[in-house]
């Protein structure tokens, strides 16, 4: 009789999944990949150093807490070896797709011989709406759990190669992709353009999300900074980021704000998203990655939708 791991991404999906009682253990990838620096050997000890190193800088997340939450979770998995299939469950999101070829470029290493599967929610009726599989209900998370796509050696090898693009110092490496419609990840090709818009804007300085950070401030006119994270949660799209991760930027665009109760922008802020000026300069810190590549070492041109080199 087969065994099955199921390997899930975050600890609310992992509560739900248990509530199902379906058959399996389940492990919970505790990180987020789609920020700061990553290396392409998932899982050594430099690779869990780079990662503690800006979680802590950034989040201050303390080494205690890195080591009952992240590092012991991925202990465990290191030690479940005899599952036959291992059942991979994200999202369509940036935040989750970073954090599937990470899983799978682990697995192509330490798990050859298993067969891998993966669950990926998204598009899930005729609608353009995405959705997240807590949003699922019971029955169509068994419909799509039935559904699930089990990947070939040639989907592994892509995901890994995918995986070794996104942490080189190159992003236009990434850029230069166009066959991914040839594998099964469907969600893969619009999560990697979201990455790249991540790099700042030839027009101010600002990359994509930053500008819809300035956009919404205007548009939305929060009356609180609570309303405002509300509204920017609402409006990603693809990005997958959550409260603290939107702190975080709201942080580094402080001066551009002249309150936060009410929420509204600066004179400077409006001149920089009216594209009357850049903020590059402001923001310029040459120790911010993306992936394995310097944020502040590349421009995305908005017009060509391509990547320049400074």
């Amino acid at each position: 009789m087969s065994s099955v791991l199921h390997i899930t991404n975050g600890d609310f999906f992992t509560d739900r999944l248990k509530k199902l009682h379906w058959k399996g253990d389940i492990i919970t990838w505790r990180e987020m990949l789609c920020e700061g620096k990553t290396l392409t050997s998932v899982g050594s000890e430099s690779f869990w150093k780079a990662r503690f190193d800006f979680l802590h800088k950034n989040y201050r997340i303390s080494k205690s807490s890195f080591i009952e939450k992240t590092l012991k979770e991925y202990r465990s998995l290191c030690n479940h070896k005899q599952q036959d299939e291992i059942v991979l469950w994200f999202e369509y999101d940036l935040f989750c797709q970073i954090n599937m070829l990470a899983v799978i470029s682990w697995l192509k290493t330490h798990r050859k011989y298993a067969q891998v599967s993966l669950v990926c929610s998204g598009k899930e009726d005729n609608s353009d709406r995405l959705f997240t599989l807590d949003q699922l209900s019971d029955e169509q998370l068994s419909a799509l759990y039935q559904k699930k796509i089990t990947l070939t050696q040639d989907d592994i090898e892509y995901a890994d190669y995918v995986w070794q693009l996104y942490c080189s110092d190159n992003p236009m490496r990434l850029e230069n992709l166009t066959d991914f419609d040839q594998y099964q990840f469907h969600y893969l090709s619009d999560a990697i353009k979201m990455h790249l818009q991540r790099f700042p804007s030839i027009r101010n300085g600002l990359n994509h999300m930053e500008n819809t950070i300035l956009k919404l401030a205007v548009q939305e006119k929060p009356s609180n900074k609570k309303e405002f994270l509300r509204a920017l949660l609402q409006n990603q799209n693809w990005l997958g980021f959550g409260n603290s991760q939107y702190n975080r930027a709201i942080l580094r665009l402080k001066p551009l704000f002249s309150s936060f109760n009410p929420v509204r922008l600066s004179n400077k802020g409006k001149d920089i998203l009216a594209e009357k000026t850049s903020y590059y300069s402001g923001l310029q810190d040459h120790e911010v990655y993306l992936g394995g590549a310097l944020k502040y070492s590349y421009l995305y041109n908005t017009d060509t939708d391509r990547i320049l080199k400074l």
